[in-house]
């Protein structure tokens, strides 16, 4: 059976995860100059590191990633040193809620599509903390996501400065689509008694994926949020 890796990469999905790179790249250039040097950068919820990697590669400076799923944390080390990134780009096991870093430990925090997931009244106090004064954290939320927390941003110690939003539905035409029939081509040529719990699991969660972006394109439009922290 393929590992988790391996699905993935039949099945496309770092491929169809890298065109919304290009989004990195502009929400990125949106950042004021880093006047101390390169930015040492945490990814929050970093996964296999695509976001990672490219901010290494814009920054030219250090990027933490961390991520509480171990076995993607390995994959996310060998893309690094496939790359040749390996000395700049490192991956950590921990949740944001629980770090380990000081204060002020990052000039940029970094995530996309994680924040939705935790508690903002835990997660965004400890963002704020590792952020050095006057810094960013720049948020991929689906907008209605953010809409919801726009208001208590302020509360947190965060304003926001700069929006980059995505083409409408663009989740369902640049991901959703690609993905499903990438599915429909594995379901061909794998038969179902032969795929052990886990690649199930895994075709599961994609297929739902899948299902929920269709069933409501505008529900997964979304920006990238360059919020500063308070000085």
């Amino acid at each position: 059976m393929p590992t988790s890796d391996e699905l993935d990469r039949e099945l496309g999905v770092v491929e169809l995860r890298e065109r919304f790179c290009e989004h990195t790249r502009t929400a990125y250039a949106l950042l004021p100059p880093f006047d101390a040097g390169p930015p040492r950068i945490l990814d929050i919820g970093c996964g296999t590191g695509v976001p990672s990697l490219e901010l290494a590669r814009l920054s030219g400076g250090e990027v933490v990633g961390i991520d509480i799923d171990g076995p993607v944390l390995d994959v996310m080390r060998e893309r690094a040193l496939r790359a040749g990134l390996g000395d700049r780009v490192t991956a950590r096991r921990a949740s944001i809620y629980d770090t380990g870093f000081e204060d002020g430990s990052f000039d940029l925090l970094w995530e996309e599509g994680v924040l939705h997931l935790l508690d903002v009244d835990r997660c965004l106090p400890e963002c704020r903390r590792l952020l050095k004064p006057a810094c960013h954290l720049v948020m991929h939320e689906t907008c209605a996501w953010f809409d919801g927390v726009r208001d208590r941003l302020p509360g947190f110690g965060f304003e926001l400065r700069r929006t980059h939003q995505l083409p409408e539905h663009c989740w369902l035409t640049a991901y959703a689509d690609s993905l499903d029939a990438n599915l429909r081509a594995f379901a061909r040529s794998h038969r179902p008694e032969t795929l052990d719990e886990a690649t199930s699991t895994a075709l599961a969660a994609h297929r739902a994926a899948v299902e929920s972006i269709r069933a409501d394109p505008g529900a997964s439009d979304s920006a990238f949020y360059l919020v500063q922290s308070s000085h």
